[in-house]
């Protein structure tokens, strides 16, 4: 009976602490998910943090652009430029971290609207458009309505056309022709008839903003993918160029852009003709042979 007694409390001693350890290992468990939690919702915070960093960096420069239009136009210019770096990297942030939602996507495009809509009106004005008067105040106005529409009409047509095109030029490509002219020229117009061609540097951008013309957005090219020597001494060269003579490589790349469309759309409908006149070649030959097949 001991014995039996003995054997007995040894089992349940032995049960008492498979138990507890099955309880510790369970505590454990749980609280290593917690940590895990903890550390994923501090990195997503942290990837959050960072993307409305850049997005009030690019208030902040859009806002500095605008203070310092009438004392320095090659300040402002440069910091439109600076802001061309950034509409892309905050959304590669948010889609590589995975932080993207709807309050970011709307405060993305309200600094886009201030970067690309209001500063380089407020430049153009101020560098040309001041001498036509009301006539100025109406283009600028018109480059700042057309910014916003562009942006709207991006944010609902997401993910619903061909990555590689925009749908209208891109804003801030539209920014970039007034903003690399004044770069290029900053001395300005000062009387009414030098004023007048002004009107076409804004007005022409903004209404290629609003069109349904096609524009290449440059996404499918994958800079993961080794490249050869010669594509490394084509971007060392432009480096260069671009160091020694920014206020021309500026002018070539905006205007360069906004003329590769018509380009394209030229080249399309060419070979489309091309092609048309072909199968109208083949059909005509074929006649002969089905009239002779046919007697």
């Amino acid at each position: 009976m001991a014995a039996a007694a003995r054997a007995a409390a040894a089992s349940a001693a032995a049960r008492g602490a498979g138990e507890r350890r099955l309880r510790c290992g369970a505590v454990h468990g749980e609280a290593r998910e917690l940590l895990q939690h903890v550390r994923r919702s501090a990195l997503r915070a942290g990837h959050r943090l960072v993307t409305r960093a850049d997005e009030l960096l690019e208030v902040r420069l859009a806002l500095h652009a605008c203070v310092l239009v009438d004392r320095h136009p090659p300040s402002v210019t440069s910091a439109t430029v600076e802001r061309w770096t950034t509409p892309t990297l905050d959304g590669r942030i948010a889609r590589m971290t995975g932080t993207t939602s709807a309050f970011g996507i709307e405060f993305d495009s309200l600094a886009d609207i201030i970067s690309f809509g209001v500063a380089p009106a407020i430049l153009a004005f101020s560098w040309g458009l001041q001498p036509l008067g009301r006539l100025g105040w109406a283009a600028g106005f018109i480059f700042v309505a057309a910014a916003a529409t562009r942006l709207a009409r991006f944010n609902i047509q997401a993910g619903s056309h061909d990555k590689r095109f925009f749908v209208g030029m891109p804003s801030p490509a539209a920014a970039g022709v007034p903003a690399a002219t004044v770069y290029a020229y900053p001395w300005g117009f000062q009387s009414y008839p030098e004023a007048l061609p002004v009107l076409a540097m804004v007005i022409v951008p903004a209404l290629l903003m609003v069109s349904t013309i096609r524009f290449r957005s440059f996404k499918n090219l994958d800079f993961s993918v080794r490249r050869s020597y010669t594509v490394l001494l084509v971007v060392a060269v432009f480096l260069a160029l671009l160091a020694a003579h920014p206020e021309s490589i500026l002018v070539v790349l905006a205007y360069g852009y906004l003329a590769s469309a018509f380009v394209e759309m030229a080249w399309h409908r060419m070979r489309r003709r091309r092609s048309q006149d072909e199968q109208v070649d083949d059909s005509t030959t074929d006649q002969p042979k089905d009239s002779v097949t046919r007697l």
